[in-house]
């Protein structure tokens, strides 16, 4: 799985590093991790990721706002969502239909007791179905934890992180 990423990245991040700590859990943690950010799904990628970086941006994780915003950039094909997104998402360039699906994810990651079929609603009314919802759901959930580990371990993102997405790649 390391190898994986690095031959592809060029690079190990440092979340495999830090919860190599120990070895059954991390391979939990991926297998959690992919099931929910690549399966097929009505959210597109870009949207799963500006999930991961708001609920990031909420909880001060510093390793994941830089790292997933990374992501973001590329998936989103846009060099100023991630930061938006982390900073205040009801401020970025993103569509009504994102900023409801970032109001719920924020309201699961903060005031989940609260949730109620008017979230529901507002959902449905953006065009969510049940699935997408918790998919939302789940996103925000798992990177509660993630967010979480990292700051405990005071993960630092990688440097690579930092400008991916950010410049045009060499021709």
């Amino acid at each position: 799985m390391i190898v994986t990423v690095q031959e592809k990245s060029g690079f190990v991040p440092n979340v495999f590093l830090a919860l190599a700590h120990r070895p059954d859990e991390l391979r939990a943690f991926m297998a959690y991790h992919d099931a929910l950010l690549y399966r097929d799904s009505a959210l597109t990628s870009a949207e799963k990721e500006m999930i991961v970086v708001a609920t990031s941006g909420s909880n001060h994780c510093l390793y994941c706002v830089v790292a997933h915003g990374a992501i973001l950039r590329i998936r989103a094909k846009d060099p100023l969502v991630a930061d938006q997104v982390a900073t205040n998402y009801r401020k970025a360039d993103i569509t009504p239909r994102q900023k409801a699906m970032l109001d719920f994810a924020m309201k699961v990651a903060h005031r989940s007791d609260e949730i109620g079929e008017a979230d529901f609603a507002a959902l449905h009314d953006h065009g969510f179905d049940d699935e997408d919802i918790w998919d939302i759901a789940g996103i925000t959930a798992f990177f509660g934890l993630s967010n979480r580990m990292a700051n405990l371990t005071s993960m630092r993102p990688n440097e690579e992180f930092y400008m991916m997405g950010r410049v045009p790649k060499p021709k």
